[in-house]
């Protein structure tokens, strides 16, 4: 009976929140890091251009949205048979129910190394303060509650183990406020929204406090699990100029002593800790001069939800191909089950994704922007060192089938450029007409998106 309760609060909590999202926009400027060993890394981040965003946690369990149920915001519906103080009770429950046994994360690296993805971002803590890591700061962590007994249960280190394993660059998700701390959420007083919800200027020992346990919190994450590439900090509300100051200066220093030239992504707070802008959930509309990446669930939904909306792998190559042309690099979201693995219909998206890339991954992997990024449904890319460019056609949805040429204006080839099919290195056959170029395509071309090079 417990079960068929958490269906339905699932049920009734994922349609609200998919029907209303919590999106964050993107910054509206951006300041170049200073330490060289950040732009070095920052250049090898930009080379890679798809990675893997894992939502995993308490949520998961319920099959919900993150955390944010646990939030009062207006946007928010939930069943009304309980009151407010009853659902957080049996959201912080759900730890004594977390205990996925099938945990695999060699199985999610696996999966993701057959997408064609190159790097990896893995939820330590949301905002709920649930830490998938055996933190010393707290109790409130998947290594002391239903999974205590497991010798998997600091589930952190075998995760970054298993992907530093497959070869890619790793970052740890981590969410600045805590709902669970009485440092940020003091029982004291009733929450308001997600922000602290106490005076921080009249009880300045309490906010010492909550920044004393986010600096060892990340300090733990950075120092006992090996290398990291990564720090993603989520929570850009948590910052100095919203009256909540975690001394990022001291934060950072502290965590580039532990990892040097660690990018830092302080979402959404502008200046030296925002390393990269990441829009959520969409592309912008122009191209960016500057490191972004949009993160993007494969399903309407971060974490693990019962019956997703998934997004179809020509869907997401659609997206990937445009985030790449207009600079970026495209995080997906996978949920993981609460049972501790990526479900099949994930898998078969992702693996079909993988087979695309394998094939024309040359247009998209260490390339560049050009100043014209688009022409139609002609995108394009080039190769680093500007000697090879690449045009990726992304066929409407209402076109069963591909065309027997296509054409573009701009980056037009030279008299004695080849053109060459990237799937199959063949060579095809072009012509100018003043501004534009038209390229004839091949027979009988499976209708996917197809890279050429010239």
């Amino acid at each position: 009976m417990k079960r068929i309760h958490i269906i339905l609060y699932a049920l009734l909590c994922s349609l609200s929140l998919m029907a209303q999202g919590e999106v964050h926009e993107m910054s509206a400027s951006y300041v170049w890091p200073a330490d060289t060993l950040v732009r070095q890394r920052l250049q090898a981040w930009q080379d890679l251009k798809f990675g893997i965003l894992l939502h995993w946690g308490l949520y998961s369990v319920a099959g919900i949205v993150e955390s944010w149920s646990i939030c009062d915001e207006d946007w928010i519906r939930r069943d009304t048979t309980r009151t407010y103080q009853q659902y957080k009770d049996w959201y912080w429950g759900l730890a004594d129910e977390f205990k996925p046994e099938g945990f695999n994360p060699k199985q999610w690296a696996n999966v993701s190394q057959r997408a064609g993805m190159k790097y990896m971002v893995f939820t330590t803590k949301h905002h709920d303060g649930f830490c998938l890591w055996d933190s010393r700061e707290t109790d409130f962590t998947i290594a002391r509650h239903a999974f205590a007994g497991d010798a998997r249960r600091d589930a952190l280190r075998h995760v970054l183990d298993a992907y530093r394993a497959a070869g890619f660059m790793v970052g740890t998700y981590f969410s600045k406020p805590d709902w669970h701390s009485p440092y940020y959420w003091w029982e004291v007083y009733a929450t308001k929204g997600r922000n602290v919800n106490y005076n921080v200027a009249q009880h300045p020992w309490r906010w010492a406090q909550f920044k004393r346990f986010t600096h060892a919190q990340v300090k733990e994450i950075l120092t006992r699990y090996g290398h990291v590439d990564i720090l993603w900090l989520d929570g850009g509300w948590v910052c100095k100029e919203n009256g909540q100051d975690i001394d990022m200066p001291a934060l950072a220093a502290m965590a580039r002593r532990a990892q040097p030239g660690l990018l830092i992504v302080d979402r959404t707070v502008r200046g030296a800790y925002e390393n990269y802008l990441t829009p959520e959930r969409g592309v912008p509309a122009k191209a960016v001069d500057c490191p972004w990446e949009s993160c993007i669930p494969l399903s309407d939904d971060w974490g693990w939800v019962g019956q997703p909306r998934w997004k179809s792998a020509d869907q997401v190559v659609a997206t990937l191909i445009e985030v790449v042309a207009k600079g970026g690099n495209l995080l997906l979201g996978v949920g993981p089950t609460p049972d501790g693995t990526i479900e099949p219909a994930a898998v078969r998206r992702l693996e079909a994704i993988g087979q695309w890339l394998k094939k024309n991954g040359e247009a998209i992997y260490a390339t560049r922007p050009l100043p014209c990024y688009r022409s139609g449904d002609v995108w394009f890319t080039q190769a680093k060192d500007g000697l090879r460019r690449y045009a990726l056609y992304v066929p409407p949805h209402t076109q069963a089938e591909l065309p027997a040429t296509i054409s573009w204006k701009g980056n037009l080839p030279t008299p004695k450029t080849t053109m060459r099919l990237l799937p199959t290195g063949e060579e095809l056959s072009w012509r100018t007409e003043g501004d534009s170029v038209s390229v004839q395509l091949p027979k009988h071309l499976p209708r996917e998106a197809i890279a050429i090079g010239f």
